[in-house]
C-alpha cells in the first residue's frame, strides 16, 4: 500500500478473472435442491395480485336526461344488476330488431 493514500487498494489485473456460471439443467436442479434443503423459497414470478380482469372493459359514457338516468338506475337496482348489463341487453334488443 502507498503511504500517501491509505484508502488506495492496488488491484492485480492478472488475478481478477470472471468465470461463466454453469447453467445446465443438472446444475440448476442441484442448486434448487440445495436451496430447498436450506429453507430458501421459490422466487419464480407469481400470478398478478389483486382483482382479476373483467371481460367488460369497454366503457360507455352516456349522457342522458335526468329522468332517464333515474329510470335506468331504479330498474338496475330492482333487478339487482349493474347499469351496464341493462345497456348490453338494450343493445341486444336493438340489434335483434334491426335484423328483422
Amino acid at each position: 500500500m502507498n503511504d500517501d493514500d491509505p484508502f488506495n487498494v492496488p488491484l492485480n489485473a492478472g488475478k481478477l478473472r470472471s468465470r461463466p456460471k454453469d447453467t445446465s439443467s443438472k446444475a440448476v436442479a442441484r442448486s434448487d435442491q440445495a436451496g430447498e434443503k436450506l429453507g430458501f423459497e421459490d422466487r419464480t414470478p407469481r400470478k398478478k395480485r389483486g382483482r382479476p380482469r373483467s371481460p367488460r372493459t369497454g366503457q360507455v359514457h352516456a349522457k342522458v336526461m335526468p329522468h332517464v338516468a333515474k329510470e335506468i338506475s331504479s330498474e338496475a337496482r330492482r333487478r339487482g344488476v349493474q347499469q351496464g348489463v341493462l345497456i348490453e341487453e338494450a343493445w341486444a334488443l336493438y340489434r335483434a330488431q334491426q335484423k328483422e
